[in-house]
């Protein structure tokens, strides 16, 4: 009984300490946006896309309590099913000393890298990388609350939110049509996520998270799973690098074809900021990408799913940066389908923003 008063009068002590009576509510808004221009050319297809138009809006009442939000519209309209309205973040954070936060609403799944942090210039591909698509379903949002802090070089993330629905499913693009994405979602079986990052070198972040849920399935019984990724990033000195690798456990995920048992993906970026060669103040990096997933890595009763789903792909590319903010980027791609052994030659040219 002590040990509790003594946790709440340490809590309350922080709240207060928390306070400044000269502190004013302040609100404060963001965003970012990309223009996409994509070229099949084995296809002989071109499409000119505004993907992605966002806005942040930020409201602190007290240094320690805040409403955060963000809203996302895709492809420049919702019409007749065309185009995306979401809500991707909406919640109230509490956040009263570095080693512990707390909050709640619609908050992002701390998965990967690109599911947290995911605004055009900080990556350098046009498109985001087939495996935060297929292996890590970015953006993956839902209704829910997460605790997180920061001890020393460790950072810590534990979230409890919406399942998914595993009707979604599909061998083509793994558990991304699976997300609910807070609209009434069922709440039969919540996902539990851990994530832990070290930050502790200059410039480089190296973690893992552990996902796992039942996802229910309408008059059948759920789709169990557990994601499990590793992820590292480092951007220093004018080198860009980064590298994940991701495993989705499946059980009784049972289509008329096989029992899928596993999905698995990684890839790995490498560039390097040429401007450092004449002192320019504008970032030139040139990259290189290099991918590897299948949606259907093992099943039992195994027919060519294995095959038919395992794709590889080299990119190679430049990103401009003339101030931190801003992007314009060009790339070229090989994708490999590994049953047919056919390629598909592509071409992209982008533009992003974030404020």
């Amino acid at each position: 009984m002590k040990f509790f008063t003594v946790l709440v009068i340490l809590l309350l002590s922080v709240v207060v300490r928390g306070q400044n009576e000269f502190f004013s509510p302040t609100s404060s808004i963001g965003g970012y946006g990309e223009l996409h221009y994509n070229m099949d050319r084995t296809q002989e297809t071109r499409t000119l896309d505004f993907h992605r138009f966002i806005l942040f809006y930020r409201h602190e009442w007290t240094p320690i309590w805040s409403f955060n939000s963000e809203v996302e519209l895709e492809h420049n309209l919702v019409k007749s099913g065309q185009g995306e309205l979401e809500l991707e973040q909406a919640y109230v954070d509490f956040h009263p000393d570095p080693r512990f936060g707390f909050r709640a609403g619609v908050v992002l799944a701390p998965v990967g890298i690109f599911n947290l942090v995911h605004e055009p210039p900080t990556f350098l591909s046009v498109e985001r990388p087939d495996y935060a698509k297929v292996i890590i379903p970015t953006t993956w949002f839902g209704n829910g609350m997460s605790f997180y802090g920061v001890f020393r070089d460790l950072e810590y993330n534990m979230t409890l939110m919406e399942g998914l629905d595993a009707d979604g499913f599909s061998p083509e693009s793994g558990l991304r049509g699976g997300r609910q994405k807070g609209y009434k979602a069922n709440a039969d079986d919540l996902l539990k996520s851990i994530r832990l990052d070290y930050t502790g070198i200059a410039g480089a972040r190296v973690g893992f998270s552990w996902s796992i849920n039942d996802a229910y399935r309408n008059d059948a019984d759920p789709v169990g799973f557990q994601l499990y990724e590793l992820h590292g990033r480092y951007q220093r000195h004018g080198i860009y690098a980064t590298a994940e690798y991701g495993t989705i456990l499946y059980d009784q995920y049972t289509l008329p074809e096989a029992e899928i048992e596993s999905s698995v993906g990684y890839y790995i970026d490498l560039g390097y900021n040429i401007g450092r060669f004449w002192n320019l103040n504008t970032e030139i990096i040139p990259w290189v990408r290099w991918t590897d997933y299948n949606t259907v890595h093992s099943a039992l009763n195994p027919t060519e799913l294995e095959s038919q789903y395992h794709y590889q792909k080299w990119l190679m590319g430049i990103s401009v940066k003339p101030i931190d903010s801003v992007v314009f980027k060009l790339d070229f791609a090989v994708k490999t389908d590994q049953l047919e052994e056919t390629d598909t030659k592509l071409l992209n040219l982008g533009v992003g923003y974030m404020f």
